[in-house]
């Protein structure tokens, strides 16, 4: 079996290669990027989704493409990025796939298509999404859907993972674990606001998972490592791995919501992009739950607990 992986060259990518060669020595895997791989030199080839010639002439051979490649910080400017990369992306990858014959697919869409504040939203929830990441990530998913109409005999999987951590991550879960750790760390609002979370040790295994076993159909997975945590839960949890006490001070939430806006209209000002906006303190104080019901009763065992993948994380980023 040939696996293509498109956007491999990173966090999620280097680490799916990893357990590839790990676990199935036997597979032939291509990374298509358009940045080479630090660790994977060898097997990376270099193309962009937005040219598809190029993906055409790379595909060639392959039995499952992974879509990883993706315009997916707070902060990408131009917006129009996001729908370039992510949905027109998504078609140019398409379009290569059927000239030359490959028709399975496991695309790495996101739980984002949901939106802010909803219930522990299943796979069956209409979307919503609230930002244009959201926005692209959902359009990119009804191409998917329109071209299955057209390609039933195709084997499309369509994983939403929620926010992803682990060690070498340099995202949102990383920048809160450093700030805990670090004891400058400000709580907005009571702290109480559930988190469901992703091990990338646990993604990438998933991922493998369904190239594995998920060989026919249109399948739609959220995938999330329970249970999930508050953000109170990650003070203590950090605290207890670094064998450290972390002070705390709580702002209300109108209050950290105002310094956000504060951020954004200084950022404009000085034409620079802040590490504090709205956008992230309105997503640091949501409730970000995610049922994951289907993928429990899919038969995937996780390799680590949601204890360990943070442990893990956080012995190898500050337990120096």
């Amino acid at each position: 079996m040939k696996i293509a992986i498109i956007g491999g060259s990173g966090f999620v990518g280097t680490r799916l290669i990893a357990t590839l060669l790990d676990t199935s020595p036997e597979i032939d895997i291509l990374n298509i990027d358009k940045q080479n791989s630090s660790r994977y030199a060898e097997i990376t080839r270099i193309a962009n989704v937005l040219d598809v010639d190029s993906l055409t002439a790379q595909l060639k051979g392959a039995d499952v493409v992974v879509l990883l490649a993706a315009e997916h910080k707070d902060n990408v400017t131009p917006i129009s990025l996001y729908y370039d990369v992510n949905v027109q992306g998504m078609k140019n990858t398409l379009a290569a796939m059927e000239k030359n014959g490959v028709g399975r697919i496991v695309f790495t869409s996101s739980v984002a298509v949901y939106g802010l504040n909803k219930e522990n939203p299943s796979e069956t929830l209409a979307a919503d999404p609230f930002n244009d990441y959201g926005h692209s990530k959902w359009q990119a998913e009804q191409v998917l859907q329109e071209w299955y109409k057209t390609h039933s005999e195709w084997n499309i999987n369509i994983l939403r993972p929620t926010v992803i951590f682990g060690e070498g991550n340099r995202g949102n879960v990383y920048n809160l674990l450093h700030q805990i750790a670090s004891g400058k760390f400000m709580m907005i609002g009571k702290g109480d606001n559930k988190k469901s979370m992703s091990y990338v040790g646990n993604v990438v295994a998933f991922i493998h998972f369904l190239i594995q076993h998920k060989i026919e159909g249109y399948n739609v997975y959220n995938y999330v490592d329970k249970p999930d945590f508050a953000t109170n839960d990650l003070v203590y949890h950090t605290g207890d791995v670094l064998g450290k006490h972390i002070p705390t001070l709580h702002l209300p939430y109108w209050l950290g919501m105002l310094g956000g806006y504060g951020f954004d209209l200084l950022g404009k000002i000085i034409g620079k992009k802040l590490t504090v906006s709205s956008v992230r303190v309105k997503k640091f104080c949501a409730v970000t739950q995610f049922d994951s019901t289907k993928v429990m009763a899919s038969g995937f065992v996780t390799p680590f607990t949601i204890e360990d993948g943070l442990r893990r994380t956080l012995k190898a980023e500050f337990g120096k």
